[in-house]
């Protein structure tokens, strides 16, 4: 679909026709949302490696339905496993005690003359 979406756009500014270019650029879109459409359900495999059992073609993806993690589809999609983690904010109790030194002070690096 994309490929023909592509073509149509092509063909569309060689012939200087703004409705072909509009009519490739809507297949476009379609694509776009079928490959998200078929992620969703499983049938586009993440990236990285996987267990045996899954490398065949004809099986679906058992991640699919909690989301894969750090994928933009599957967040768009609201899949709770595609959140990313957020850092723990710092407490004001933890900054205070980051800022005082441990141990003995610091002491000043000796100076050239």
């Amino acid at each position: 679909m994309a490929a023909l979406g592509s073509a149509l756009c092509g063909l569309g500014v060689i012939a200087a026709s703004g409705l072909l270019v509009c009519a490739g650029a809507a297949v476009l879109v379609l694509a776009l949302l079928a490959t998200w459409a078929l992620h969703l359900a499983g049938w586009g495999k993440p990236s990285g490696p996987r267990p045996v059992e899954q490398w065949n073609w004809r099986v679906r993806d058992t991640g699919a339905r909690t989301g894969h993690p750090g994928c933009l589809g599957c967040r768009l999609a609201g899949r709770a496993g595609a959140r990313r983690p957020y850092p723990t904010p710092v407490t004001r109790q933890a900054s205070a005690a980051a800022e005082q030194p441990a141990g003995r002070p610091r002491e000043a690096a000796p100076t050239s003359v």
